[in-house]
């Protein structure tokens, strides 16, 4: 799929590694919508980058976690453009905490952000994808989706999801819409986490080092615009799943 010209929306794209993605995609002649929760200021940040980039973009609020956001998200794509061709589902939330101590609460937002917000904005883009015939979707996962992470066990639990749900609309919504994942690996240091403790992972990983928003924003890219991969997920750690 040819990028330049086409409508992307970002959730999660105010900063980090949604950042990232919004920005390779405006590089490649995309106009986004930029989707941020509360990073107001983060997010007019890089709606500023895109358009240096000579592409259209706008940001929109929206709590991913409650139904509501998402259709106001929508209806934010509807009156800034007029269509959508491509979604990357970012936005997510990852918190440590033992298994015995989460309570409702933890896991009500993890899977309704990580998941269940996941699954309502595919629905929802696409509903608009089909009327241009044509969409592609990537889910942002992570490896914690493929192999247990004790310290994180929502967020691993809400990720194995998105994996299943990558093949489940790959399926549903082919051969107009392709629907593809990227499981990064370590890239940017989670909540929790002390330096020591980081520097113990990076460390054990094949390739010795860290990933950056970047390895990540390329995988986005890639499956974007390869016509001929649906239902797959590119891990993209460094060869942290070997080990």
């Amino acid at each position: 799929m040819e990028l330049a010209g086409k409508t992307a929306v970002v959730t999660g794209a105010a900063h980090r590694v949604g950042r990232t993605i919004a920005l390779a995609l405006a590089d490649r002649g995309c106009d986004l919508l930029v989707h941020f929760h509360r990073s107001e200021q983060k997010a007019s940040e890089t709606v500023a980058l895109a358009e240096q980039a000579g592409v259209r973009a706008a940001a929109a609020q929206a709590d991913l976690g409650q139904h509501a956001g998402i259709e106001a998200l929508f209806q934010s794509v509807d009156q800034h453009f007029d269509g959508l061709d491509l979604l990357v589902n970012s936005a997510a939330i990852m918190h440590a905490k033992d298994l015995l101590l989460v309570d409702q609460d933890d896991w009500d937002r993890t899977i309704d952000l990580n998941l269940r917000g996941s699954f309502f904005c595919i629905q929802m883009a696409a509903q608009r994808m089909r009327k241009r015939g044509k969409g592609a979707i990537v889910n942002i996962s992570d490896v914690a989706g493929l192999m247990p992470w004790k310290r994180f066990p929502v967020h691993s639990i809400s990720k194995a999801g998105i994996e299943m749900l990558t093949k489940v609309a790959a399926r549903a919504l082919a051969p107009e819409i392709r629907v593809n994942a990227v499981a990064p690996g370590p890239v940017l240091k989670p909540e929790g986490y002390e330096q020591p403790q980081w520097e113990k992972i990076t460390q054990a990983v094949p390739l010795q080092r860290s990933g950056a928003p970047d390895d990540v924003a390329e995988a986005v890219v890639f499956l974007l615009e390869n016509e001929f991969i649906t239902g797959e997920t590119l891990i993209v750690d460094g060869g942290r799943t070997l080990i």
